[in-house]
């Protein structure tokens, strides 16, 4: 999902938006995070990923997971792709892409601290349909958009498993 222009920019808003906007949940509970997060974990394992899983409703984490090969900078990682969520109320990964098809970067342009906020692909919004965003899904530990995409296809299945 590296856009080449304006264009490919404007596409790759438009389609993590649609994103947004088709993963929906009714409900969230803590039950419902520890199945979230174990399909995440098992989608992982699979593909032989060392990544660690995080979700957290509101302030409190409901689910953590660090696979062998992560390490506490994927924890780090995963505070502050989270944080972007929270802020914003939009994945990190949409976030600093519509920065980036501004011709900036998230880092230099947000004036936030970079310690506490990394707009990078892997935490999404947990959205409640007539509610909106109360918590976050994420996932650290492959490349911006692997991450992005891994948690994706974990909500899409958890969501048609329903």
């Amino acid at each position: 999902m590296s856009p080449a222009g304006p264009r490919a920019a404007d596409e790759e808003i438009r389609e993590l938006a649609a994103q947004e906007d088709r993963l929906v949940l009714d409900a969230f509970s803590n039950e419902d995070a520890w199945h979230l997060g174990s399909l995440l974990v098992e989608l992982a394992r699979e593909r032989g990923a060392a990544v660690t899983v995080g979700i957290r409703r509101g302030a409190q984490q409901l689910f953590h997971c660090a696979l062998p090969g992560t390490s506490a900078d994927n924890d780090a990682w995963i505070a502050r792709k989270c944080a972007v969520v929270e802020r914003y109320g939009e994945s990190s990964f949409l976030v600093g892409a519509r920065f980036r098809a501004k011709g900036r970067t998230f880092e230099e342009s947000s004036r936030l601290d970079p310690d506490r906020y990394a707009a990078h692909g892997g935490a999404f919004p947990v959205r409640l349909r007539g509610t909106g965003v109360v918590g976050a899904v994420a996932v650290s530990g492959l490349p911006q958009a692997d991450d992005h995409a891994l948690v994706v296809e974990g909500l899409e299945r958890f969501l048609t498993a329903d």
